[in-house]
């Protein structure tokens, strides 16, 4: 798609294979997964590092693609780290501060940080996501200065919502490879 690198950032327990985070690293070479060494107990210090070890390795400013934890994992780096990312694409951010919506592990993640992101971003949020009520999406778009996209019936934008590599989220992502 681009000479931009993409860093594809999963969220809890990582992106199966049939997940669309998945299927964009396979289909371009642009695109890079930051592995955190302990998907199954997610440490924020340590994967905010991973990303950071990520971004610094790239030769030019990355787009960042996150998931779900992946989201709040963001967030959290950019109030640490903020610079080196042109442009993130935030898909079902997990609301990690709700223990009806998410499991404990995550907690390590709460509070969500509610300050505006130090780069251009979109959120992308479903209105039956089972982890994330849509008002939360809405607030944390809001406070993060990003841009809102809501899509009807897609749970939570991953393997079991039927997208396969997810056409439209392409299409955002090539608008902000794009962006000046």
């Amino acid at each position: 798609m681009t000479n931009t690198p993409i860093l594809i950032v999963p969220g809890y327990r990582g992106s199966g294979p049939r997940h669309w985070q998945s299927l964009w690293e396979a289909s371009d070479p642009a695109c890079h997964r930051v592995t955190q060494q302990d998907w199954e107990n997610p440490c924020l210090a340590d994967w905010i590092e991973t990303l950071q070890q990520a971004v610094l390795a790239c030769n030019i400013p990355p787009v960042v693609v996150a998931h779900s934890l992946g989201c709040a994992l963001v967030a959290h780096w950019s109030r640490t780290h903020g610079h080196g990312v042109k442009s993130a694409l935030l898909v079902s951010p997990s609301d990690v501060d709700s223990p009806t919506r998410t499991p404990d592990a995550v907690r390590g993640f709460s509070p969500m940080p509610l300050g505006p992101l130090s780069f251009p971003s979109i959120v992308v949020a479903s209105d039956n996501d089972p982890r994330v009520g849509l008002e939360r999406a809405e607030m944390f778009a809001r406070s993060w200065g990003s841009r809102l996209i809501v899509i009807d019936g897609a749970g939570h934008i991953n393997e079991d919502s039927g997208l396969d590599e997810w056409a439209a989220g392409k299409t955002l992502l090539r608008e902000l490879v794009n962006a000046p």
